[in-house]
């Protein structure tokens, strides 16, 4: 793909328009905006702007928010070209694509849609940030149980050039009551003469366009479909959610999720791309945070001053020890949040967690504890008492720790990936001082 970038750069500095268009020709619509992504401001536009019309609208849909951005900007002086674009796209891609813009500007974009194409786009956008009512497009094909086959497909042929998908077709009711869906296939295969009802099981599963989009992500899960249909509060079919559709959302949760674990305070999409200031202001207030959490580390420490003159050698094991217990927390953390996310567990579950964790973590810790005190044995075996049943406290301490923090955010209502590593592991340095200089203190007889 390099080599294309710099080919594509080269074609444009020398404005071979001939040639771009006719290497265009040969790209898939993925390709095209991975160069796009890579070239300067001003000739993304430039290769934006060669594209015809149909390529344009599906190039546009792989770029990332900030080239889109800048390619409609760009654009801004073309008013054709603008309103031909933004009507183009598909509800569900232009509606990801209006969200992530300011209001005011949101609103004179709009302007640039034709009144359906407007109706349908406000319509998406009066639902709730993040729901599944933002994620379905209204672009599908839906028939009567009173059809025939040969009407079915006749209506199918007529209706479904611009639908996102026909490996479902939905049956619905003289008021657009959702009552059933059918693979395609089983239609095809029907005689002419048959009646769509006489296809029918009425067993079907639909999302609800209030609902939040991780709900959308756990049925597509469970369901081995290429699109659901969404209905309203009254059952009536308003659109359909795709499985592509809810990969993005899957996409962007996991980055979401990951950078919070990180102790980031947003996704950063590409640190290359991303400028120096940007990627300062995401990441130092909870470095900051975590230093100050650390002082309690030391103060821990200052607290000890008699048992560690007494007993220096206790040093050697102290990050040996307090990084155990936030590994073990990390870990445990992990799984929660990623069960809490995909639905395997419910905040109800934790009282048969904690003594699940319970359990694990004693027989990590003992394990730990033998080849701790392996080491101990050659270092200070006087001390090997106290450095064992350190680390198997420790590793216990943080792995219930690690499991409990995501239970509690969850229930508080904040995003468990919140309870970050970097939180948790500070919060067991903590805890793992305290243990082992309590545990020294009571073996040197020095309370």
């Amino acid at each position: 793909m390099i080599e294309a970038k710099i080919d594509f750069q080269e074609l444009i500095e020398q404005r071979d328009w001939r040639t771009l268009r006719r290497e265009l020709k040969l790209l898939k619509s993925h390709d095209i905006a991975e160069i796009i992504e890579d070239l300067s401001e001003d000739n993304d536009i430039i290769l934006f702007r060669l594209l015809p019309r149909e390529e344009a609208k599906n190039t546009f849909q792989y770029l990332s928010f900030d080239k889109q951005e800048q390619i409609i900007e760009g654009l801004a002086k073309n008013v054709n070209r603008v309103s031909s674009l933004l009507n183009d796209l598909d509800p569900d891609d232009r509606t990801a694509f209006f969200e992530e813009l300011p209001g005011k500007i949101t609103k004179r974009l709009l302007q640039f849609l034709s009144p359906e194409e407007r109706r349908i786009a406000t319509q998406l956008l009066g639902y709730p940030e993040n729901s599944i009512g933002r994620l379905m497009t209204p672009e599908f094909v839906a028939v009567k149980p009173e059809y025939t086959v040969a009407q079915a497909l006749s209506h199918i042929r007529e209706y479904g050039r611009d639908s996102e998908t026909l490996n479902l077709i939905y049956v619905v009711n003289e008021q657009w009551k959702l009552i059933d869906d059918i693979r395609i296939r089983e239609i095809i295969l029907a005689s002419p003469n048959q009646l769509i009802k006489d296809l029918m099981d009425e067993h079907f599963v639909a999302l609800n366009a209030n609902d939040d989009q991780e709900v959308a992500i756990r049925v597509f899960q469970d369901q081995d479909r290429i699109a659901l249909p969404v209905i309203d509060s009254e059952g009536l079919l308003i659109g359909i959610v795709t499985v592509d559709d809810v990969m993005d959302v899957v996409e962007e949760e996991t980055t979401e999720d990951f950078h919070k674990f990180g102790a980031f305070q947003a996704a950063i999409v590409n640190p290359l791309k991303a400028r120096i200031g940007l990627l300062y202001q995401k990441r130092i207030m909870w470095l900051i945070a975590l230093v100050f959490m650390n002082v309690f580390s030391g103060a821990a420490l200052a607290a000890y001053e008699n048992v560690i003159a007494k007993a220096v050698a206790l040093i050697f094991f102290l990050p040996l020890l307090i990084g155990s217990g936030g590994n073990a927390g990390a870990q445990s953390a992990t799984l929660m949040i990623r069960s809490l996310a995909i639905g395997d567990v419910e905040t109800k579950d934790w009282i048969r967690l904690i003594s699940r964790e319970f359990l694990v973590s004693f027989l990590l810790g003992l394990t730990m504890a033998l080849g701790v005190s392996l080491i101990a044995s050659f270092r200070a075996p006087e001390y090997i008492a106290i450095v064992a049943l350190t680390m198997v406290l420790s590793v216990m301490s943080g792995s219930l720790l690690g499991m409990l923090l995501p239970f509690i955010f969850t229930k508080l209502k904040i995003d468990p990936a919140t309870a970050s590593a970097p939180l948790i592991t500070s919060t067991a340095d903590i805890t793992g001082v305290v243990i082992y200089f309590s545990i020294a203190s009571w073996y040197l007889g020095l309370y």
